[in-house]
């Protein structure tokens, strides 16, 4: 397991907030730092691609809505992404059981954020003094190569302890729990994803009568058992229908119909 951690490892550096060797945020946190897009990732270094396109879909659901203003994070995705996925697929417990297992990773992982954005501060702090001091060397080597140094290490360190050690004892571990944890663990993880779904539906939604489209689209899945190509085409038309034919607001109308006034006179 020590190349397949390692190139998790990797993965997890150059996926981080400030790494910016895949353009920047672009290609690195907006990108393979998706759950969607690690699970795919990390499930091909193990040798099981369908169980992390799964695990990632599930915990995708879950931080489909996060935001991290300021760079202040209510968890790390970054480690979310990587170890957390790695070590649900080599748990074998489901992907009810490994999103549980990201949430927790996730929130201990804002404490080495943290961490490295106080060394960060340091840093800067170094290549202010060599700016003083008129070393260009100096302000080069702290503002770009220890920074970058320190967040490889605080990535690509825990992710490859957690993947190589927990390929050998997480199964053991997880079958040593008790039942009912598991089974807390399985509604737990059910429970999320909705969460997520319901976080991001409340920072979209400006009118609750838009809910309905929600239902629909809810009853197409469970009863009418329809695929998601089908459920988008019948998304894109109650999209269609519903910005071609909704009612001007009250003000609009008042205003189209003042200016048609004027235009006769």
């Amino acid at each position: 397991m020590a190349f397949e951690a390692a190139l998790i490892g990797i993965l997890c550096y150059l996926g981080a907030l400030s790494s910016p060797w895949l353009l920047g945020l672009t290609g690195g946190w907006y990108l393979i730092t998706r759950p969607l897009v690690s699970g795919m990732l990390v499930g091909f270094i193990l040798g099981d691609v369908q169980t992390g396109i799964i695990i990632g879909v599930a915990v995708q659901a879950v931080y489909i809505a996060m935001v991290t203003p300021g760079g202040s994070m209510p968890a790390d995705l970054n480690f979310v992404a990587f170890p957390a996925i790695a070590l649900g697929i080599l748990s074998n417990k489901g992907p009810e059981v490994a999103v549980a297992l990201a949430a927790t990773i996730g929130i201990a992982g804002t404490v080495l954020f943290n961490a490295m954005m106080v060394l960060n501060s340091w840093w800067n702090h170094r290549a202010d003094v060599a700016l003083e001091k008129g070393d260009e060397r100096g302000v080069y080597l702290n503002s770009a190569i220890w920074p970058q140094a320190t967040n490889f290490l605080m990535r690509f360190i825990p992710t490859f302890i957690a993947v190589y050690f927990g390929a050998q004892y997480i199964n053991a571990f997880m079958d040593s729990l008790p039942q009912i944890v598991l089974s807390t663990m399985n509604v737990l993880g059910g429970i999320l994803p909705a969460v997520g779904i319901a976080i991001l539906l409340k920072q979209i939604i400006k009118n609750y009568s838009m809910l309905i489209y929600f239902l629909v689209g809810f009853i197409c899945i469970v009863f009418l058992k329809l695929n998601m190509v089908a459920l988008v085409i019948v998304g894109a038309l109650l999209a269609l229908i519903h910005y071609n034919y909704k009612p001007e607001p009250q003000a609009e109308r008042v205003a189209s119909t003042t200016t048609d006034d004027e235009d006769e006179f």
